[in-house]
Formats: C-alpha cells, structure tokens, sequence
C-alpha cells in the first residue's frame, strides 16, 4: 500500500454530529492502522452559513476524543493553507485549467432564466437538468455558445457567473468503492455541476479535488451522502489528469427505530445527544446538548461509534482506541445503515465507569457534589472533600458504582450519606416500624455508643452477637435501622453506611426516627 494520508474535512458550520465524528474516527484509525498521516482540513468555503466558533469546537471534540489530527491549521503545516477560505487563488489557478482545456465553461444564466428553463420542462412533465441535453442550444447563457470576444467583455463588466464542469456525453463510467464495490454511471445522466461560484469560491466539488490533490491523500474515506457525487469527482480527477485517491463510502447512522438519518431532532425526542460537546450557536444562542456533559466517557463514544456499520468478525464488543488501530479494517465496514441504540450507549458507558479507579471518579463525583451540596445546606456537618472527606467519597463509590451508568446517578444511590433523612418511605415505615421498634431501637443505641473501633466489620459482629443474645430476629433490627439510616430500604450494606457516617450521626438518625416515626 502506498503511504497512507487521509483526511476528515468537516463545514464549520455548526456542532459535529456523530456522523461526522464517526466519520474522523475511521479515519483515524485507518490512517493509524496503516502508520499513515491524519488530516483536518476545515471546508469554510459556505461563507453563508459559516460560524466562527464552530472550528474551535470540531478541534475540542477530536481533542477530546483522543483522535486529535496529525495535521491541521497550525500543526505540521505541511499542505497548508488547511483552511479552505485561505487556498482561494489555488482554486482559481486550477479553474482556469478545467476552463483552458475545455472541460469547464463559464455560465451567465440568471436566477431567472434558469426558474424559466426549469418551469418549462414542469410543464412538459419533464425534469430540468443542465448538462449535454440543453447547455449548447441557445436557451442558455454560456461561453459553449457565446464567442471568446462576448464572454470577456461579461466579465469585464462585472456580470455574476458560475463555472461549470462539462460532464460528458454517452460514456458507461465505472469506479469502485472499497466498501461497495464496482459502481456504474451512466454520464448521460449527470448535470454540469457548479464548480466555482458567483461570489469568488468553490463548490465543495472543486475544491475538495484539488486540495485531496495537492494534500496527497491516498483513500478518501467519507459518509454515505456524497456517493452520488463519486462520479463527478472521478471525472475531475481525469481532467485535471491526476490519479483519484480510492475511494470508502460509509454506511448512514438512522435513527432508534432502524428509518431515515439520525438528526438532532431524535435525540432532543428520546433525551440523548448527538454531539461531542455541548454547543452554543453564536448567531441562534441555541444550545445543543453533548455527550461529555451528559457523562459519557470518551472511550464510551469511540467505542459505540466504531459499532455504527464497523464489525470486527468476532463476539468481542469492548475496544479501546489502541485495540480499535490494531482491529480497525475497511473491507469490514458494512453497505447498510447502522441503527442506532441509546440504551447500548449507556452500556458501553457503564462499562467504563466499571473500570476506572474510584479515586479518579471521585474527582467527577465531586466536582457534582460541590453543586449539589453546598455546605450551608448540609443537614448534619459541611464537607470540604479534601483529605478525610474525599476519601469517604471514595469509599462511597466503591460501594455504589457496580449499579450506576453515569457520575451523575451517584447521588441518587448516596444521598443519605450527605443529608440525614427528614422524611421516611410511607410503606416500608408502615410494614417495618411496629410498636415494639422504638424500644429495640433504643437498646440498639445502647449497643452502637459502646462500640470503640466504629469500622464496618466491628459493627456488625457486635450487633448480630446482641441479636443472638437476647434472641432478637433480624427481621425485628435491620429494616428499622435502614429506615433511621436512610430514609428508605435501599442502599448497600448497613454496617458499610454506619461506618461512613460515624457513630454519632448513626445514633442521631436512630433517635429522629423514634421521634418522628
């Protein structure tokens, strides 16, 4: 294989959806299985819906993903420009060779003339397209018909016009897709595309050729929208008499249900993102929501993402970016969409949380808890969650993490730990608190403030010798001394949650429960 230079050229024009972060992560890892060169080249050509922080954010996302490019604006510069705003007189250099040879012409049509051309056609229940069948017969305005002398003197008069690509008449041409295989056009079919536009740019046809061109990028790995394009950009390549890059299309993501395209629309519906990051539009100040804000990991969405039309032939459903580089193969990427599972998300997500050190989540768990749990709202003393305090919160996780998907489900499967319950589940205190429980309760008091090493392990061998003493049930002791601890009868072990809260708080609960319940 040749040296491998691939590219991810994403339109500042918004948020990354996950597609195009699906896009960049094959990318990547193909690039990597192959100790090729990754590329961020950034398409701003769309001066109309162009945003100015939208650059910034893509670089953040891959950043944050761990797929930062090889080179982009201001790293290994290379190629550069890497932005496309700032290759203009590269573009018009390499129009002027299409035009000079015969394979690109100018166009003056109006708006106007060419809504007639197209309601035209309408009524003789035929569909306009511009190409061999019409651009030389008159109707329209273009240097195939007018002299070398009438076209000069348009343009020297300022008159707007586009270039187009001359496609070709009666040709069969056949190309072929790493991932589909052989595909056929017909070039009779085709229209002449804009190449460069009224307002000084490119189309994204034009310049993504040159710059794949002069970028020497080697396969050209996009999603499955710009397949319809292939045939236009192949033809481009021969004009300009240049070797075409092979060529990957990738399979659509769709939405839950398996029909269409996942959009915005079907996370903002069923509450999951379809972003990176949390994104605020400058010119809208809406705000999009993003997958680290909402607590993934990054390793959760390289690792789903790679699932959405990636199979690695085995069982195996847990990769992390090294194992991805080493498995990662095209001929394995599926043709058909690839649905996508929130509720697979969170797994992938729970997964991770799994395997992180609780000493790492207990920095996400308390930066939370400083929101959350102001200490002027502390029920029964503050927490600063230095030393002492952050090691309880260790402790914690370690005792909660296996059922939580997310940080932010920690507090509420630990609450009780920071605030003394004022309140009591109505049907656990009705079916466990019975009229003999306060004095049980009393004596359990009795046995707790004698008890010296308040560890887990002391207290429980020191309650269960006092049960088996006085011949008391557990049935009779534990769910009420769940109830004063907690509030309710979840939570894990009881012994675990004394011990945390220590010894006077594990007595004052007890007592507000005697006096409440």
């Amino acid at each position: 294989m040749t040296q491998v230079r691939v590219r991810f050229a994403p339109s500042p024009t918004g948020p990354l959806h996950i597609g195009g972060v699906r896009t960049a992560l094959f990318n990547y890892l193909f690039a990597k299985k192959h100790n090729g060169t990754f590329v961020l080249r950034i398409e701003d050509t769309d001066q109309n819906r162009y945003i100015s922080n939208a650059e910034q954010y893509i670089i953040d996302s891959l950043d944050w993903l761990g797929i930062s490019p090889d080179e982009t604006v201001g790293i290994n510069e290379k190629f550069g420009p890497y932005r496309q705003s700032e290759r203009k007189e590269i573009y018009r250099k390499h129009i002027q060779v299409l035009v000079d040879s015969g394979n690109a012409y100018y166009a003056f049509d109006t708006a106007e003339d060419l809504d007639r051309e197209r309601k035209g056609h309408e009524e003789e229940g035929k569909t306009f397209v511009y190409n061999w069948h019409n651009r030389e017969k008159g109707r329209l305005v273009n240097s195939l018909v007018l002299s070398t002398d009438a076209v000069q003197k348009r343009i020297e008069n300022g008159e707007k016009y586009v270039v187009r690509f001359k496609s070709p008449q009666d040709e069969i041409l056949i190309m072929n897709d790493i991932i589909r295989g052989e595909i056929k056009i017909d070039t009779n079919v085709l229209d002449d595309k804009i190449l460069f536009k009224s307002d000084g740019m490119p189309t994204y046809h034009l310049a993504n050729i040159v710059d794949d061109h002069l970028m020497e990028i080697s396969h050209v790995i996009r999603g499955e929208e710009w397949l319809p394009s292939i045939a236009l950009h192949i033809l481009l390549y021969r004009a300009f008499g240049w070797n075409s890059p092979e060529f990957a299309h990738l399979p659509l993501i769709l939405k839950p249900t398996g029909k269409g395209k996942l959009s915005k629309r079907d996370g903002d519906k069923l509450g999951f993102p379809v972003f990176p990051l949390a994104y605020t539009n400058e010119a809208t100040e809406e705000v999009s929501r993003g997958y680290k804000e909402d607590g993934y990991f990054p390793e959760t969405v390289l690792n789903f993402l790679a699932f959405l039309g990636w199979n690695p032939g085995t069982e195996q459903e847990l990769f992390s970016l090294e194992d991805l580089v080493q498995s990662f193969d095209l001929d394995r990427v599926n043709k058909s969409g690839a649905r996508f599972d929130p509720d697979k998300t969170k797994w992938f997500n729970q997964h991770y949380l799994q395997t992180k050190s609780n000493e790492e989540i207990a920095d996400l768990y308390i930066e939370e808890l400083h929101q959350i749990l102001p200490s002027e709202n502390a029920t029964y003393r503050t927490f600063d969650f230095v030393n002492e305090d952050k090691k309880m919160v260790i402790k914690i996780i370690s005792l909660i993490k296996e059922r939580a998907a997310f940080v932010s489900d920690f507090w509420l499967l630990s609450n009780f730990f920071f605030i003394r319950p004022s309140e009591y589940d109505a049907k656990a205190s009705k079916k466990q608190w019975k009229e003999s429980t306060p004095q049980i309760m009393k004596d359990l008091i009795t046995i707790l403030f004698n008890i010296d090493d308040f560890s887990s392990s002391t207290i429980e061998t020191t309650v269960k010798e006092w049960l088996t003493k006085n011949e008391l049930g557990f049935g009779k002791v534990m769910p009420p001394f769940r109830l004063a601890l907690v509030g309710t009868m979840s939570g894990p072990h009881l012994f675990d949650i004394a011990e945390i809260i220590g010894k006077e708080e594990t007595i004052a609960r007890i007592k507000n429960a005697i006096e409440t319940l």
